[in-house]
């Protein structure tokens, strides 16, 4: 994922930068001889003001954080493209803060739950976020910023000047090489130029994109391709949807009672099902139950059986599992070779919502 876009310099006259030093971007990357700096400035670093909340700091603002090194990113819990960036983020946290370092997420939320702070804090908790976070529950900062992708990356320097910028996963290499030439040029002394090492965990796990051949699919109603059903999509009314035929590769079906409403599919009855053909790694799904403080069982098939040895870590090798939380929950997670199989989710009872499909 990538974009050109600057941000908007509302800053007054032109700064000067200072020059780079040597043997860290040019390590990557070679420039031609004349050229002035290796890292543009792309404008000033925006306010937070437009924060409804902070979580692991008091509100931080621009001129409070002149002096330091600033990295901005972006995110929302349910988010896998962020959730495998999240490592890196930890890592420089801890490997650079005391170095000058100050690392901001700005949690933006997708779906409706995600404003929910109850939601929000726990699952930060899970994925190690430690760092200060600003609550963006109005897209107050995201708008600040003119951000249209989670995840994204903004690297300011000390004088408060975004020098960087990184859409999607990936650049783990240059980003950390930015933070580090940003950190010499502010005068940090001790700067060690390796990278950073991860141990990726669970969603963390970088995906196989060799294999993978099926996208991201929403199943609300306005938003899903590859809807498949052998009758069409009632919008936010309970219908009774019959078995599909044979599913083509990246296409899905709901079978039994659902709502296709605008913001998820919700189950009305015990037994309904989603059958979904995929090829890929990991099979994910953003869901929850309808209602909170309930828990709604569910099982999960690969052509058929049983997921064995491909279970995901939200369901047992039988395929069992329990919706409890609304959250990004994985199914599937083939350990041999990756080809195109048949999906199918049951939920046992009424009352789960279902958002979103993802794949790694």
């Amino acid at each position: 994922m990538s974009d050109d876009r600057s941000i908007s310099d509302n800053g007054s006259g032109t700064a000067t930068i200072p020059h780079t030093q040597p043997g860290l971007l040019r390590s990557i990357a070679h420039r031609l001889a004349g050229d002035a700096d290796v890292l543009p400035v792309e404008g000033h670093l925006p306010s937070f003001d437009g924060a409804t909340g902070w979580l692991n700091s008091e509100p931080l603002t621009p001129q409070g954080l002149r002096g330091r090194v600033v990295a901005v990113d972006f995110w929302t819990y349910t988010c896998i493209n962020w959730l495998r960036t999240a490592p890196y983020i930890r890592a420089w946290d801890a490997k650079y803060r005391d170095l000058g370092l100050t690392v901001i997420g700005v949690h933006t939320p997708e779906f409706g739950f995600e404003h929910d702070i109850d939601n929000v804090i726990p699952r930060s908790r899970d994925f190690g976020v430690d760092f200060p976070v600003a609550l963006d529950n109005d897209y107050g900062v995201w708008q600040a910023f003119a951000n249209h992708f989670w995840p994204a990356l903004y690297i300011a320097d000390a004088e408060g000047r975004i020098r960087f910028h990184h859409f999607g996963e990936g650049e783990y290499a240059m980003s950390e090489m930015v933070i580090q030439q940003l950190l010499v040029e502010a005068g940090a002394q001790g700067v060690d130029p390796s990278l950073a090492s991860v141990d990726p965990k669970g969603f963390e796990v970088a995906a196989d994109w060799q294999t993978l051949r099926t996208p991201e699919t929403y199943l609300a109603f306005g938003r899903s391709a590859g809807f498949a059903s052998p009758e069409r999509a009632r919008v936010d009314e309970p219908h009774t949807y019959p078995e599909p035929g044979r599913l083509g590769l990246n296409e899905w079906a709901p079978s039994g009672t659902w709502t296709i409403a605008p913001h998820a599919a919700v189950s009305n009855e015990a037994g309904a099902r989603i059958a979904f053909r995929y090829q890929a790694r990991d099979v994910n799904l953003v869901m929850g139950p309808v209602s909170r403080g309930t828990s709604v069982p569910y099982r999960v098939s690969v052509d058929g059986a049983a997921p064995g040895e491909a279970h995901g870590f939200d369901v047992d090798q039988q395929g069992n599992g329990t919706l409890a939380d609304q959250r990004l929950y994985q199914l599937i997670r083939e350990p041999g070779r990756v080809g195109e199989h048949l999906f199918e989710i049951e939920f046992l009872e009424p009352g789960a919502e279902a958002y979103c499909f993802t794949f790694g």
